[in-house]
C-alpha cells in the first residue's frame, strides 16, 4: 500500500529542480478598519477606541463625527469608575466599536415575587435606535430564564413601511424542581429559553410573564428574566444561577452584550457616483436593507471615511501579507515578485524559480543533497499513506458504530421480518443524504424548529425530499425509536406527510419524507388581511376536515396509537392542490393500546398548548384535540395563537375565543369574508365545535374522529348564504347589514397607538434594568 505514494513522490521530485539558495518569504496580511480620527478629537474613552466616522461630542460641538447619526457622548462619572461610552445623548452604552458593527449593553426584563406570589420588583426592556444608520443584528438571541416564565418579544424591522410590529415571536422556560435543571450550559426549556430573532430590526420590546407567580418553585427560584444578547455570549450554568440571582445579574450585565450593525446614509441611499464619504483608494459596498460601507481597495490600508484614504501596504516589508520566493519589490496597491538572477519562473510559489540549464553545475554535495531529500520525502509519502488508510477505516468503523447504537441491526432485522406487510421503506447512506444536500449546506435549510433543522434535498431518481436532522439523541432509547420508526413508516394517509426512509449513519439519526412545496396553512391564513385568495369558507372546510381525518386516523386506526404533540397551522403543510399535510412528528409519542394516557416533560408551542397537559405532564389524543380547537378558531377569525392586537387577559386566542362565545359575540370576530362566503348555521356550527375542542378538562373534548366527522357533514350539508337568501324578513335584512357593515378590525395589529409611539421618541430613562437589581 505504501508503494504507490513513494512512486508518485518520487516522480514529482524528478521533475522538480531544487532551488538552493535560501529565498525569503513573506506573508499577506488584509487592509484593516483603524481608529484614526479628525485632527483634535478625543480618540478614546476610557478603554474604548473611537474610529472615525464615531466621534466623541464636545458639548453641542459634533464635528468630529461624520454626522449627527454617529456622534457619540463619552460621560466621567464623579465616582472614579472609568468613563463610559454612549450611541449619540442617549442611555445606549457601548462597549466596542467595528467596522461594521456596535456591542452595546444589554437591556433585562425581570420580575421577582414573594412567596404569596405577589411581585416584589419587576421590569421592562425594550430598545429603539431611533436612526436608519443602525438595526440590531440577527447574531441576537432572545433568552428566557426562570422556571415559571415565558417572554413574547415584538419588534419592527428596516423594512416596515409604518411604525407596526412586523416581526413576534416567543419562548418559555419551566421546571417544577431543582433537579430537571441541567448544568451543561444548554438552555433547552427547563429554566433556561433561547430563541433567535431576524436581521434589521429597529425596535424590540420583551414582555415578560409568568404561569403560577413563581409560588410552585419559589423556593429555588425567586425571579424570572427576559433579555436579548449576542448568541454564545451568555453561559447558562443550571440550578447555580437559579439559586444566586445576584451573581448572576452581575455576570448577565458584564458579559452579554447587544450587536447592532451600522452603515453610512439612509436606506434608499446606496452606492452611487455621489457617495463623496469614500477616500482615495477605497470603495463603496451596498449593505443588505439599505445604506452602505466604505472598504480600503486591495492592497491599501487605513480608514476610508478620513481625507488621508488608505494607505499603500509594504507587502515586501510585511510578513502578513503577499508570499514571494524571490526579490520582493513593494510598489502602489501592489508588489513585484521576480527570480533572483541565475534561475527563471513563478516566483509568487514555491520552488517555482528554476536555475537556468546553462548554469546548472550540479556538485557531488548538491547530488547528494537531492538524494537525502528524495529519500525523506519518500518516507513521509509512505507514512502520509498509512495514516490515510487508518483514517478511512476510522471513518468507516465510526460509521459502522453509530449504525449499530442508532438500532440499525435492529431495523434490518425488523424488515426482514415485516416484507410484504408494510410500505417499503429506504435505508440512505450519509454519502447518498450529503450528495443531496450539498454537504447539508445552509442555501438547502427550509426551516428550524425546536427539534432539529429541515434541509431539502434531491435524490439520485429526482426524487426531491425533506432531510430532518435533529439536535440530540438519548442512546439508551435505541430500541423505542426503532420501534416508532417502524409503526410510523405503516401510516399511509393521504393528508400525512409520508416518511420515506431514515439514515443510521450520523451521530442522530436522519429521517427522509416526502417534500410539500407549497408552504404551510399559518403562512395562507396569516400572510395577509382575508388570506390568500383561494382561502375561501368551502377551502377552510375542506382543509379542516382532511387535517381532522388525518389526526383521527393516527390516534384510533394505526397499529399504536400516535399522539402528534404540537399541532398547529404551522405543521399543516399544504400541496400543489392545496390539500392539507400533518407534518412534523418531532415531538409524537406513541401510546400503547393498554394504556390512556402517558407521562411526558411538556412540549409544545405556545398558543396551542392544552393547559391541562401543562399543568399535570398527563398527555392523552384530546391534548392534541385542544391544539386543533386553535387551529379552528385561526381559520375562523384569521387571527393568531397569541395576538398582540388583544389585551392581556385575551392575550391568547383561545381564551379569547371562549370569552367571546360567552357573550354572544362570536360574529364580531369571525373573518369579515367567511361572513359573506359562509352561511349562519355552519359559522355556529363550526364555532360550537371549536367551543368543544377547547374545553379546559380532556374528558369534555369531542374525540379527534369525531371532530372529522362533524367538519365532513358540515362540508356536506348545503343552505344558502346570507347575501343570497330571498326573504322579506326586515329583522334579518338589518341583521346582515350590521355584521357586513361593522368594522371587524377595531383593535390595530399592535398594542401602541400613534401618540403612545410619539412618546418613545423622548426620554430614554427607564430603558432596561438599570437601577433597582432583585434580591
Amino acid at each position: 500500500m505504501i508503494l504507490p505514494y513513494i512512486l508518485i513522490c518520487l516522480i514529482s521530485l524528478l521533475l522538480i529542480n531544487i532551488n538552493p539558495l535560501a529565498m525569503a518569504a513573506s506573508n499577506g496580511a488584509t487592509a484593516n478598519f483603524n481608529g484614526t480620527l479628525k485632527p483634535g478629537c478625543e480618540k478614546q474613552c476610557g478603554n474604548i477606541t473611537v474610529p472615525f466616522p464615531f466621534g466623541i461630542a464636545k458639548g453641542n460641538d459634533r464635528s468630529c463625527s461624520l454626522n449627527d447619526a454617529f456622534f457619540l457622548t463619552c460621560n466621567t462619572s464623579s465616582d472614579g469608575t472609568s468613563p463610559k461610552l454612549y450611541l449619540r445623548d442617549g442611555n445606549i452604552e457601548i462597549r466596542n466599536i467595528s467596522d461594521s458593527e456596535l456591542r452595546v449593553s444589554s437591556f433585562v426584563a425581570y420580575t421577582c415575587y414573594h412567596q404569596n406570589g405577589s411581585v416584589s420588583q419587576e421590569e421592562d426592556a425594550w430598545l429603539r435606535l431611533n436612526t436608519d444608520q443602525y438595526t440590531l443584528s440577527d447574531k441576537n438571541k432572545l433568552t428566557v430564564f426562570g422556571c415559571d416564565d415565558y417572554s413574547l418579544i415584538k419588534g419592527i424591522t428596516k423594512k416596515a413601511k409604518t411604525d407596526e410590529f412586523d416581526f413576534s415571536s416567543g419562548c418559555i422556560g419551566s421546571c417544577m424542581k431543582l433537579s430537571e435543571v441541567a448544568d451543561d450550559g444548554q438552555c433547552l426549556g427547563k429554566g433556561c429559553c433561547q430563541i433567535s430573532i431576524p436581521n434589521n430590526l429597529r425596535y424590540y420590546e420583551i414582555e415578560l410573564g409568568t404561569f403560577q407567580n413563581h409560588t410552585d418553585v419559589w423556593s429555588f427560584n425567586h425571579c424570572g428574566f427576559a433579555f436579548l444578547g449576542e448568541e454564545g455570549s451568555f453561559q447558562f450554568r443550571g440550578a447555580n444561577d437559579l439559586d444566586s440571582v445576584t451573581d448572576f445579574w452581575n455576570r448577565l450585565m458584564a458579559t452579554v452584550p447587544v450587536v447592532v450593525d451600522w452603515v453610512i446614509s439612509a436606506p434608499n441611499k446606496s452606492c452611487s457616483p455621489e457617495v463623496t464619504e469614500c477616500k482615495g483608494n477605497s470603495h463603496c459596498d451596498d449593505v443588505d436593507g439599505g445604506g452602505y460601507r466604505c472598504r480600503c481597495n486591495e492592497g491599501y490600508e487605513g480608514n476610508p471615511y478620513l481625507d488621508l484614504g488608505c494607505q499603500d501596504i509594504d507587502e515586501c516589508a510585511d510578513p502578513r501579507n503577499k508570499t514571494c520566493y524571490g526579490d520582493c519589490i513593494n510598489t502602489s496597491g501592489s508588489y513585484n515578485c521576480t527570480c533572483p538572477s541565475g534561475y527563471s519562473g513563478d516566483a509568487k510559489t514555491q520552488n517555482g524559480c528554476k536555475r537556468n540549464t546553462k548554469d546548472s553545475i550540479f556538485s557531488d554535495t548538491t547530488i547528494l543533497t537531492i538524494v537525502l531529500v528524495l529519500g525523506m520525502l519518500a518516507l513521509f509519502c509512505g507514512i502520509a499513506g498509512i495514516c490515510f488508510g487508518i483514517r478511512r477505516r476510522k471513518l468507516t468503523r465510526l460509521r459502522e458504530r453509530f449504525f449499530e447504537q442508532n438500532g440499525g441491526t435492529l431495523l434490518k432485522r425488523k424488515m426482514n421480518s415485516q416484507v410484504g406487510s408494510q410500505e417499503a421503506m429506504t435505508l440512505f447512506s450519509t454519502e447518498q443524504l450529503r450528495k443531496a444536500t450539498a454537504n447539508f449546506s445552509q442555501e438547502h435549510i427550509i426551516g428550524r424548529g425546536a427539534y432539529g433543522v429541515v434541509y431539502k434535498g434531491l435524490l439520485p431518481d429526482k426524487r426531491v425530499v425533506a432531510i430532518k436532522k435533529s439536535r440530540l439523541v438519548d442512546r439508551s432509547q435505541a430500541e423505542q425509536f426503532i420501534n416508532e420508526i417502524m409503526i410510523v413508516t405503516q401510516v399511509i394517509h393521504r393528508n400525512v406527510v409520508k416518511l420515506l426512509g431514515c439514515c443510521l449513519e450520523e451521530e442522530v439519526p436522519v429521517l427522509v419524507y416526502e417534500f410539500i412545496s407549497n408552504n404551510t396553512l399559518f403562512h395562507h391564513i396569516h400572510h395577509k388581511a382575508g388570506g390568500m385568495s383561494w382561502l375561501s369558507w368551502d377551502n377552510r372546510l375542506r382543509v379542516a376536515a382532511e387535517a381532522a381525518s388525518a389526526l383521527g386516523y393516527l390516534h384510533s386506526e394505526t397499529t399504536m396509537p400516535i399522539i402528534h404533540r404540537d399541532v398547529k397551522s404551522s405543521n399543516i403543510l399544504l400541496d400543489d392542490n392545496y390539500t392539507a399535510k400533518i407534518s412534523d412528528f418531532g415531538a409524537s409519542r406513541l401510546v400503547p393500546l393498554d394504556h390512556e394516557q402517558v407521562t411526558t416533560l411538556i412540549q409544545g408551542t405556545l398558543g396551542y398548548l392544552d393547559p391541562e397537559y401543562f399543568h399535570t405532564s398527563q398527555l392523552t389524543e384530546k391534548s392534541d384535540v385542544y391544539s386543533f380547537g386553535v387551529v379552528l378558531a385561526e381559520l375562523i377569525t384569521g387571527k393568531k395563537p397569541i395576538g398582540g392586537d388583544r389585551s392581556n387577559e385575551v392575550k391568547n386566542l383561545a381564551t379569547f375565543f371562549i370569552k367571546t362565545m360567552k357573550e354572544n359575540r362570536l360574529f364580531e370576530i369571525v373573518e369579515p369574508r367567511l361572513l359573506r362566503e359562509g352561511t349562519l348555521e355552519k359559522l355556529q356550527a363550526v364555532a360550537e365545535l371549536v367551543k368543544r375542542c377547547l374545553s379546559s378538562q380532556g374528558c369534555d373534548r369531542p374525540a379527534m374522529k369525531e371532530v372529522a366527522m362533524e367538519l365532513e357533514s358540515l362540508r356536506k350539508f348545503t343552505t344558502h348564504p346570507w347575501v343570497h337568501q330571498q326573504t322579506n324578513d326586515d329583522d334579518t335584512r338589518s341583521l346582515i347589514l350590521e355584521v357586513e357593515q361593522s368594522d371587524l378590525y377595531e383593535v390595530p395589529l399592535v398594542s401602541y397607538n400613534t401618540h403612545e409611539w410619539e412618546s418613545y421618541s423622548g426620554s430614554t430613562s427607564d430603558m432596561g434594568f438599570q437601577e433597582n437589581q432583585p434580591r
